[in-house]
This record gives C-alpha cells, sequence and structure tokens, in this order.
C-alpha cells in the first residue's frame, strides 16, 4: 500500500542554508540569527544582503544604494497602472505591474524584483484613492521609502524601524506554500521574476498570507476588552476560526508574534500612541488564548504572526488591504533566494502521485 502524505506533511522536500523552523521549540532561525535578534536590529537591506549572500558574485557591502536605484527602476512600469487596473485589488494590481518585469537571473533583476512591490502597492493604493503615484526617494531607507511612497509624509526614525522589524521578520520562513511554489518555478530554469509571481499568487490565498486583515476586523468588532470573552466565545459557537491564532507547523507560541509585539511596543514609546489599540489587542489575545485551551486542549493554538502585524502596520498608517502586499514586499526577498540557491542545485521539483481514478475497462 503507497503511503500519502497529504499535503506533503513531513516530507522533506529540500536542503537549505536560508532559514530553519522549528516548530516544537517555537524558534525561527534565518542564516545564523534567531528572528528577534535580527528584527530588533537589522534594517530589510541587511536582511536581503544576508539572504542573498553566496548567490551573487557581484553581491556589495552596502545594498542600500543598489536597492534605491532598484526602486527607481520599478517606478518606470507604473505609468502601466491605468483606470482598470488601479480598480483592481491593491495585490493583484501590484502582482500585474511585477509581471511585466525582466525575467532575468542577474543581481540587477533581482533587486528589481525585490524593491518592486514596494513602489507598486504604494502606487497602487495612491490611484484607488484618485492620487498620483509618488516617484521613489533613492536616498531613503527601503523602509522610509516605502511609508513616504504611500503616506506622501517623511515618516520618523521609529516608523521606518518598525516597518523595517515586520519586514525582516517575515523575509524567510522555511519551506512554506509560497516558497515552495517559487523552488517549483525555479527548478524548471524559469526566470526569477517567474518564480517571484509563482510565490505571489500562493501567498494571496487566506490560508497562508492573505489573513492578517480580518484580525482588525476581529478588534473592531470587539470594541472593549469586557466584550472579548462573550464576542470569541460567540465566533467559535457560530464554527468560525479565529483569526490571529493557530499555525500549520507552530505547536507553540510563533517567535514572529514576540519580535512584532516588541517592534509594536518600541513604535507606541516613541510615539506616545496606540495604548488603547495595544491594550484591547493584549486583552482579545489573552481571552483568545484561555478560551482556545479550554476549548481545545488537545490542538495547540497559539498566537501567530499574523495577530501583530495586523496591529504594526495599521499602527504605520497602512490599510488593512494592502496587509499581504506589505507581506509580499517582505517575502520576496526570501523567495529569490530560494529561486537561487534551487536552481544551483539543478534538480527539477517533479514529485509523484498515487491514481485513484477509474481504471481502463478491458477490451471485450
Amino acid at each position: 500500500m503507497v503511503q500519502v502524505s497529504a499535503g506533503l506533511e513531513g516530507v522533506i522536500a529540500a536542503a537549505t542554508v536560508l532559514s530553519d523552523v522549528d516548530g516544537q521549540a517555537g524558534r525561527l532561525t534565518i542564516r545564523g540569527w534567531a528572528v528577534e535578534e535580527l528584527a530588533g536590529r537589522a534594517r530589510f537591506e541587511d536582511a536581503v544582503h544576508l539572504l542573498l549572500d553566496g548567490f551573487f558574485d557581484d553581491l556589495p557591502a552596502d545594498l542600500a544604494p543598489a536597492l534605491g536605484q532598484a526602486r527607481v527602476r520599478a517606478f518606470a512600469e507604473v505609468a502601466a497602472l491605468d483606470g482598470a487596473l488601479a480598480a483592481r485589488e491593491p495585490y493583484d494590481a501590484m502582482r500585474a505591474l511585477l509581471a511585466r518585469l525582466p525575467d532575468g537571473d542577474s543581481l540587477r533583476d533581482a533587486l528589481t524584483l525585490i524593491a518592486a512591490p514596494a513602489v507598486f502597492t504604494a502606487a497602487a493604493l495612491r490611484r484607488r484613492q484618485g492620487q498620483e503615484a509618488i516617484a521613489p526617494d533613492p536616498a531613503l531607507s527601503h523602509a522610509a521609502d516605502f511609508l513616504r511612497m504611500i503616506r506622501g509624509t517623511t515618516s520618523t526614525e521609529g516608523e521606518a524601524r518598525a516597518l523595517d522589524a515586520y519586514l525582516v521578520t517575515v523575509c524567510d520562513h522555511g519551506l512554506n506554500a509560497s516558497t515552495f511554489a517559487a523552488r517549483v518555478a525555479a527548478s524548471t530554469r524559469a526566470g526569477l521574476a517567474s518564480a517571484v509571481l509563482a510565490g505571489l499568487s500562493t501567498l494571496k490565498g487566506p490560508l497562508h498570507g492573505g489573513a492578517p486583515g480580518p484580525v482588525i476586523d476581529t478588534l473592531d468588532a470587539i470594541g472593549a476588552a469586557d466584550n472579548a470573552v462573550p464576542w470569541l466565545e460567540a465566533a467559535l459557537d457560530a464554527g468560525e476560526r479565529l483569526m490571529g491564532f493557530g499555525h500549520r507547523i507552530y505547536r507553540v507560541r510563533d517567535p514572529r508574534a514576540d519580535a512584532l509585539k516588541a517592534a509594536l511596543s518600541r513604535l507606541s514609546k516613541s510615539a506616545g500612541a496606540l495604548p488603547g489599540r495595544l491594550a484591547l489587542a493584549e486583552a482579545v489575545e489573552r481571552a483568545a488564548l484561555d478560551i482556545l485551551r479550554r476549548r481545545k486542549p488537545d490542538r495547540p493554538l497559539e498566537t501567530n504572526v499574523e495577530f501583530y502585524t495586523a496591529l504594526l502596520l495599521e499602527a504605520l498608517g497602512l490599510p488593512p488591504q494592502a496587509f499581504t502586499c506589505v507581506f509580499a514586499a517582505g517575502r520576496t526577498a526570501g523567495w529569490i533566494a530560494h529561486a537561487r540557491e534551487q536552481q544551483a542545485s539543478g534538480k527539477l521539483i517533479r514529485p509523484q502521485s498515487v491514481y485513484v481514478g477509474p481504471r481502463p475497462r478491458a477490451a471485450a
């Protein structure tokens, strides 16, 4: 009897130097760094360098200038953002514009692809609001420029560092669905843009990257800490899933949740704002964890990355419909590193399936 692993559960499909997800211990290591430490000290440019190191011979020591110029190159494609495309969801518009980029394998191609989601997301959001897209400023850091292109105002150092922490936290996470899709595309010797598009299309699904927005809906619906328990109980009674809790891999608390909560706390202190919203979120988190442990004692459902992602991005003034776009802006660096690693292996990813359909009829 052939054993089928549904969802490839437990199947090891790649050896990688990029990241290690330890779901039992609640640890995420990115090229030798614990995610909490990396997110607390690195800019996005630093994380990109860390991921791409060894995969491009011409990688400069400081990626900030090159990534700034890459944003300028990507902005040239914003001219294709017509009214019909601007009316689509920001993620769809961003993905369509990214499909216009060259499908090469050079460092220049890689950096343009990494820069593009920030540029295209900002342009799509502004055009939906009837505003003109703002051209990049290559002299700024990637996070600071991303916020400026969206909001039209200069960000504070604290805001840029908070967005850096988010982009670094989500830049890579083992062989998740979108990263696997990117590696499959790369294994066919398709270019880096094709690999990124495969990742983008996979990330959109609500079971993967498309879920942070509903956390905001939950907090808005609850409204006050005293309402948390009855609201959550009613949601579970109705068979609804509590967004921001539970993970396919982690059996304990998602370490990225703590990294983002720390970034949100730093932002709150530097801005002198958000104490009420953060207090509400903490009350909802405590109530949800208590209810889930009581109702589902045999199923570990802890806080995941989505919960504090939603709060941090909301605090930065980003609308919920852009949350998955911002996730992609961080994860694209990981997709490209994995694509290059897969290309170097020279191996086509081609698993087998077990046929369970009807057999041909025997000849009469």
